[in-house]
């Protein structure tokens, strides 16, 4: 088992490695190699975002004729994984980053050319100051100026800080709490009242319903009782045998009978009649048989009755014959 591990080969005392050949390889020979993506990117065929760390298996090549301090600059080559379009980045040793060649556009790229033109605009200072000392000059005035406004906006914004410190906060969101439950209350209130006038509203509408239908009932029963009047004023003295009877011969008859409980009829038995004495003399006799005599008269001879002399003007005749009898009888 040991010999499986052995870590030292055995060169024979006559090796030369100088005699080995060496491999013709192309300076521009590219080789497989397995990376992450170093930062956010976009492809600008399909649109797909490539995160950062993404790995990919990229194709590694040595860029010719361009070095930055003797290192060499690298380009990777790597597939989109949407649309296998292909995009190229390459080493970018000046910044310590990468740089983004073709078939892709960086993320965040503004941040970046921020900090890049920061240091470009930096570095043009130096430059001018290094030659003109009246730059050097002006460059600190201004700095020195622009560090006083910035200590003024810095004094504003502490006062601010103190003023809004003194105001309470806490009273401020009890008094809100106070106008909100003030307001939660109104709203009941308002809600509460529109339910009872609604109730109201349905209360007088039933009761207004109910008194149509009485009203109904009341035509309807009137148009009945109309129906069964009679036509003619001398029908309130016939009745029918069996079946139908008239409502005003019946009211008549309720007000007799009404009228003869309260007061009495004038019989013998009730206590109004033994009240009437009626009076009795001969003319009553008289006028009995008169009237006697000339209703026979009447219907023995109908033909015979003088049209000038009605009943009438007999019986008042009779009358006063029968009152000119008391007045002689008193005499």
């Amino acid at each position: 088992m040991s010999e499986r591990k052995v870590l030292n080969k055995y060169y024979p005392p006559d090796f030369d490695p100088a005699k080995i050949p060496k491999l013709k390889l192309p300076k521009d020979r590219q080789y497989v190699v397995r990376l992450m993506a170093p930062f956010n990117m976009r492809c600008k065929t399909c649109g797909e975002y490539i995160y950062k760390g993404k790995k990919f298996n990229a194709r590694k090549e040595t860029v010719q004729n361009q070095l930055y301090m003797g290192l060499p600059i690298f380009r990777f080559y790597i597939k989109c994984t949407r649309c296998l379009a292909e995009i190229t980045f390459k080493t970018d040793p000046e910044n310590t980053d990468y740089s983004v060649e073709h078939g892709a556009t960086r993320n965040f790229q503004a941040e970046k050319l921020i900090e890049e033109e920061e240091k470009r605009i930096q570095q043009e200072r130096e430059d001018e100051e290094l030659n003109n000392p009246m730059k050097v000059l002006e460059n600190r005035t201004r700095d020195s100026k622009m560090e006083m406004e910035v200590l003024e906006n810095l004094q504003e914004l502490k006062e601010l800080n103190q003023r809004q410190a003194q105001v309470d906060f806490e009273g401020m969101l009890g008094q809100y709490r106070e106008l909100e439950k003030r307001e939660r209350e109104r709203e009941k209130e308002e809600d509460e009242r529109e339910t009872k006038d609604m109730l109201d509203r349905a209360l007088v509408k039933r009761l207004r319903d109910s008194d149509s239908e009485n009203e109904e009932e009341c035509d309807k029963s009137r148009t009945d009782v109309q129906s069964h009047q009679i036509e003619s004023p001398t029908d309130i003295l016939t009745t029918d045998n069996s079946t139908e009877t008239h409502r005003p011969l019946i009211a008549k008859k309720a007000k007799i009978e009404s009228w003869e409980k309260s007061v009495g009829t004038l019989g013998a038995g009730n206590a109004l009649g033994s009240l009437i004495v009626r009076k009795k003399s001969a003319g009553m006799g008289l006028v009995k048989t008169a009237a006697a005599s000339l209703a026979d008269t009447k219907m023995a001879k109908p033909s015979t009755a003088c049209p000038a002399a009605p009943n009438g003007s007999s019986s008042l005749s009779l009358l006063g014959n029968y009152s000119g009898s008391e007045s002689n009888d008193s005499d």
